[in-house]
């Protein structure tokens, strides 16, 4: 019978030391972070299905139109969480093949704030500022 592992805290963490830098507890703290976001996104969609399937239909058109605009913020708030539930995923992957918590762009640490505050965290702060200063100079 395979032994639940314990999973560190916040504090606990943060209290590590630079050469603890993406170690086995650490990388145990952020998988089990992101599958609870994952579990959550996934929940949220089913219940967003539920609740459309349940709507009844109004026969009163301001009725139909609120009704219509409650199901088209839901459906925006859904899609917003789609694609963080691939970004979830492809944390969860990283995790897997040894990449996360170092930047896609530099291979410096990303940095556990960072990583507290955005799990998904591609890049280092550094290289996300460059790529958005970047973005605004040829989108303006």
């Amino acid at each position: 019978m395979a032994t639940k592992k314990k999973i560190i805290t916040e504090q606990e963490l943060l209290s590590m030391s630079d050469d603890d830098y993406m170690n086995e507890a650490q990388l145990d703290f952020f998988r089990a972070r992101l599958q609870a976001m994952e579990s959550e996104l996934r929940h949220n969609a089913g219940q967003t299905t539920e609740s459309m399937r349940q709507t009844q239909t109004a026969t009163d058109p301001n009725d139909r139109a609120t009704i219509e605009e409650e199901h088209a913020l839901e459906l925006r708030t859904r899609d917003r969480e789609r694609k963080l539930l691939k970004k979830v995923q492809a944390a969860l992957k990283r995790i897997d093949d040894g990449e996360y918590g170092w930047c896609a762009e530099t291979g410096e640490p990303i940095g556990i704030a960072r990583l507290l505050a955005r799990p998904t965290a591609t890049l280092s702060l550094e290289a996300q500022q460059r790529r958005e200063i970047k973005q605004k100079m040829y989108n303006d």
